[in-house]
């Protein structure tokens, strides 16, 4: 840049040019694949079955599932923002049902063990007498 460009707080010609490419980056950035979101709530949803929330957190699977129909349904609406965060909401949910089975399944364990020893203490004082 010359001399009188700098006195007189003019800007370079690309520096427009330059200005929209950022932004344009940086959306494209900001904007995540949905497709990889859903796979990662497709997995949490499969963890969640498999720790058997069916059975022991019912409600927060199926709000997992109906949020990852949404997401589904805006994907194909081509809503691919909306989507991705259904798609992250159905994740949580599922992440939450599992947690929750896998507790109530520990909780279970723990209750039988209780009882065992509480079986276990009776039959010792049964014979002590």
């Amino acid at each position: 840049m010359n001399d009188h460009a700098c006195r007189t707080g003019a800007r370079p010609r690309s520096l427009p040019l330059a200005l929209a490419a950022a932004a344009l980056f940086t959306a494209c950035a900001s904007t995540p694949n949905p497709n990889t979101q859903f796979a990662v709530s497709r997995a949490a949803l499969d963890d969640a079955r498999s720790a058997d929330a069916a059975e022991f957190a019912p409600l927060q699977l199926k709000s997992a599932m109906e949020k990852m129909d949404s997401a589904e349904r805006a994907l194909r609406a081509k809503e691919p923002e909306l989507a991705r965060r259904l798609a992250e909401q159905a994740e949580v949910d599922a992440r939450l049902a599992a947690a929750m089975a896998r507790s109530a399944k520990s909780q279970r364990a723990a209750d039988a063990v209780q009882e065992d020893i509480r079986v276990l203490r009776q039959e010792i004082e049964r014979k002590a007498q």
